[in-house]
């Protein structure tokens, strides 16, 4: 087992740019959208890390071809006898099996399933010991409504398990998906619909969680000619109506991860330095970019510089995060239903505050890599803060915190949450800091690098 690696601590505050790499929720439903298409596609600034990868040998077993071409990927739609039209005879080959290993990545374990049933080739999901936990079953439960098989080898609901097709369009033309614990439950029912052969309504009942991820979803398939018209409003009874027919090919550009830019912003904040981000978009539907209020209400001072304008639209350009003086630091009361992927590097920030924190809306997050509201909730009570636990909050008082080893659960997000305690908390050590290869490699090399500036 590797030795914990100790976060360095900033002698000063931290002034700097870094260059973050590709949206790993872009890169994913570039990568689906592709291998579904009419013609192939290139896409340009794809995230490398262990998810994408996954994703990548995921779609890869159900038939798409996928090379790199310098710092692009070119991608060759899955056939059509792979992926046929719903209710069209299908047989799968007598002993076939495909088998693909989602690892901990939750876009595989619930974006291919649907993908997978629409043949009757049974097609195996498995992945490791911690994903074995993650919800699936609403997911599920809506494919076998639609006609799909599935084999489970332990607990009903969650992997490893085998699922077969052909799903077919329910006579009334509907199909609900509970996705109050997980919005990649209707994302994945979404980018499944336009190959079902006949118009479908998607709908939504109760509450749905991470809704920008949504419709990050429906924005990019819109973006490559599909139809999909949504219906009512947040909060209510949700539903798209999407259309059939595959989404068109071509060149694609993702953007950087702003969600991953959070904790070099937060090193900004907590030293009283400034950090800039390089081509931050100007407009986006990524959660990351709520940094934009979320460090100017924590006391931050918040600059977007556009490159420029083309077309009528700004260009990306550059943001950057100047934090306040050391020991001025404001906690923050807000709700992260929507959000709830930047809370750990929130909670890091609401630890070493001057005033205390109320996080709210973050259930939903206990079914992520990890339960993340008590992962975060024991390692701050390790470092010796005040946290009250609740099922759908965090209440964060600050205290002086003392030196200790921060589990990470195997969530990369719990990683970068230590190495901004560590800034300011002498003798804090990582456990598992390579977790972060999951959608950030090369992170510890990023992070000196940005304190060497």
């Amino acid at each position: 087992m590797n030795q914990a690696w100790p976060a360095p601590v900033a002698s000063g505050p931290v002034n700097a740019q870094v260059s973050v790499p590709g949206s790993k929720s872009h890169t994913a439903r570039a990568l689906y959208l592709a291998a579904i298409a009419t013609h192939p596609s290139r896409i340009r600034g794809a995230l490398d890390a262990r998810d994408t990868r996954l994703f990548i040998n995921g779609l890869q077993a159900l038939g798409a071809r996928i090379s790199s071409d310098g710092d692009a990927l070119l991608v060759e739609p899955i056939s059509k006898h792979e992926i046929p039209p719903a209710d069209s005879p299908t047989g799968s080959a007598p002993g076939k099996i495909r088998t693909i290993d989602v690892g901990l990545a939750g876009t595989v374990m619930r974006f291919l399933p649907p993908l997978a049933a629409l043949s009757s080739t049974p097609t195996r999901f498995t992945g490791d010991e911690a994903a074995l936990h993650r919800p699936v079953a609403p997911l599920l439960d809506a494919l076998t409504s639609m006609g799909a098989s599935v084999d489970y080898e332990g607990e009903a609901g969650h992997l490893p398990l085998t699922i077969r097709g052909p799903l077919h369009v329910p006579e009334d033309g509907r199909v609900d998906v509970h996705a109050s614990s997980s919005s990649q439950f209707l994302s994945a029912m979404l980018l499944v619909a336009p190959l079902l052969g006949s118009p479908i309504t998607v709908r939504a009942p109760g509450n749905v969680v991470s809704l920008p991820h949504v419709d990050m979803t429906v924005s990019a398939m819109r973006a490559r000619g599909i139809r999909c018209v949504r219906s009512g409003d947040a909060g209510q009874h949700l539903s798209w109506v999407i259309e059939p027919g595959r989404p068109e090919g071509g060149t694609w550009t993702i953007e950087p991860d702003l969600s991953n830019a959070g904790p070099f912003l937060a090193a900004a904040m907590v030293t009283g330095g400034s950090v800039t981000i390089p081509n931050w978009p100007s407009v986006t539907d990524q959660a990351g970019d709520a940094w934009r209020w979320i460090l100017k209400e924590m006391g931050g001072a918040v600059h977007f510089a556009p490159g420029g304008a083309t077309g009528g639209k700004a260009e990306a350009g550059d943001l950057t995060v100047t934090g306040p003086p050391r020991g001025n630091l404001r906690g923050l009361s807000a709700d992260f239903s929507a959000i709830g992927e930047l809370v750990p590097t929130v909670a890091a920030l609401a630890a070493v505050a001057s005033s205390p924190s109320l996080i709210t809306g973050i259930a939903h997050l206990r079914g992520h890599e990890t339960d993340r509201v008590s992962a975060l909730a024991r390692e701050i009570t390790r470092l010796g803060g005040d946290v009250n636990e609740g099922d759908d909050f965090l209440r964060i008082t600050p205290r002086p915190l003392h030196a200790a080893e921060i589990h990470t659960y195997e969530d990369h997000r719990m990683a970068t949450f230590g190495a901004i305690i560590g800034l300011n908390v002498p003798g804090t050590h990582v456990a598992n800091v390579e977790t972060t290869s999951k959608t950030l490699p090369g992170f510890t090399t990023m992070w000196e690098d940005m304190l060497s500036q």
